[in-house]
């Protein structure tokens, strides 16, 4: 197997690039994210497909809708808020072993929820177990692929969370169409097995870079020689600031995300004809695409010009499409076509933050650091759902954008403070 060798330290304009303990072998880092892509598939269906299963689950257990969706509230909060705990188990027992359990956690959460009786049932093993399992697979995922892409680290986050984010797509439809012909408990007992089956597979092939030699990080965005573990990195400004940006950003994607039903509704065109089919539905189909397409997208962009250039072009193309989205509100044609552009500038928050965090406090905790920020996704959840559903009920205004806008300007002040903290290794980081 052929390594790729090289040590490179240099300093110029506030930016140091400097080697970590990685290599590479030719091919080996593309098989580790083909890998990656396929866990995350393996895990992405009990999130995106959770609202196919609503009223078939509903009416076994014989319980209403509010009731069963704190089943989803389960598996958003285990997934992000006990993200650093999870992070932690990836780097104390590897990346293998624990993805492993993982992908297996999510499927068997399908498994048995096709067996449950109770309400309570249901939130402990399809809400607790399968948002512990996904929430270990996303975090060990995207930790690894940060550290086997030095060079590359926004386009390989951004890859893996396209993975989780359009992995679904292939499942939908064979989900729905099971639902219907199968019934409930032999659907989610199948795919449930598929899915466990299929992580389990591609997780075997997972390991850590060797560290027998130094791979050169990127010249064209600042790092750090440092890794901080995440004791240190907590006590840093720094991390507070990137913590709120993502938080903000979050919210202000979710918001859309989880009201997308209540604009149409009240722009008028819940029952408008877009290219001969449905406006709202087609627009959450191109929202699906654009959500997936922008994160390696735009990871691969800042790879080359810079993590905080790229911020502040997708935010501010969020921000506008998101005060044009609004204002158009009456066109059909333009609420599916703008609500794409929204997305495409809202996605790729999973692919700049990971990499940023990572350039700026080093790789050997990546995981366990990546989880204390996936907790901000978490906060967006509870802002941009059901706060922000009040919120829109009593106001009906556009403060999503003008948190987006927030968060652009804030983005000149993270690069500031990055520029300074990465460009001498020794120098401490500013408060």
């Amino acid at each position: 197997m052929r390594f790729t060798e090289a040590c490179l330290l240099k300093t110029e304009n506030n930016m140091t690039t400097l080697s970590e303990p990685l290599v590479t072998p030719k091919y080996g880092k593309w098989r580790q994210l083909v890998l990656g892509l396929i866990c995350m598939a393996a895990i992405s269906s009990p999130q995106y497909v959770w609202t196919l299963l609503t009223k078939p689950l509903a009416a076994k257990l014989g319980v209403g809708l509010p009731e069963l969706q704190v089943t989803f509230s389960l598996l958003i909060i285990l997934q992000t808020f006990f993200s650093p705990f999870q992070g932690r188990l990836v780097e104390k027992f590897g990346p293998r072993r624990l993805i492993a359990i993982g992908t297996v956690m999510a499927g068997m959460s399908w498994v048995l929820s096709a067996q449950v009786n109770g309400l309570a049932t249901l939130w402990l093993v399809y809400g607790c177990m399968g948002g512990l399992g996904t929430g270990i697979v996303y975090i060990g995922v995207v930790g690894l692929m940060v550290k086997w892409f030095p060079q590359q680290r926004g386009f390989a986050a951004g890859a893996v969370a396209a993975g989780y984010g359009m992995g679904a797509i292939i499942t939908t439809f064979p989900i729905s169409l099971s639902l219907t012909t199968n019934g409930l408990e032999h659907t989610m007992t199948t795919f449930g097995i598929l899915f466990a089956l299929v992580g389990f597979l591609a997780s075997q092939g997972l390991k850590l870079p060797p560290p027998a030699v130094s791979q050169p990080v990127s010249q064209t965005v600042a790092q750090s020689s440092r890794s901080f573990t995440s004791r240190e990195m907590l006590r840093q400004p720094l991390f507070w600031l990137m913590f709120v940006m993502m938080a903000m950003m979050s919210t202000s994607g979710l918001m859309v995300t989880s009201q997308m039903a209540v604009f149409a509704e009240d722009f008028g065109i819940s029952q408008a004809v877009v290219f001969g089919m449905a406006a709202l539905p087609l627009a959450l189909t191109i929202d699906r695409f654009t959500n997936g397409l922008t994160r390696p997208l735009f990871g691969f962009i800042s790879d080359r010009f810079g993590r905080e250039q790229t911020m502040f072009i997708a935010f501010a193309l969020e921000g506008v499409a998101m005060m044009l989205w609004l204002a158009c509100r009456e066109d059909p044609l333009l609420f599916v076509l703008l609500s794409g552009v929204v997305f495409f500038g809202w996605g790729e928050i999973f692919s700049l933050f990971p990499s940023t965090l990572t350039d700026t406090f080093g790789s050997e905790h990546a995981a366990s650091n990546y989880g204390w920020l996936y907790i901000s996704q978490g906060i967006g959840s509870i802002f941009g759902g059901p706060l922000a559903a009040l919120l829109y009920q009593h106001t009906h205004s556009c403060w999503p954008a003008a948190t987006t806008f927030r968060t652009l300007v804030m983005t000149t002040r993270c690069r500031r403070r990055r520029q300074c903290a990465v460009g001498s290794p020794s120098a401490p980081f500013p408060g």
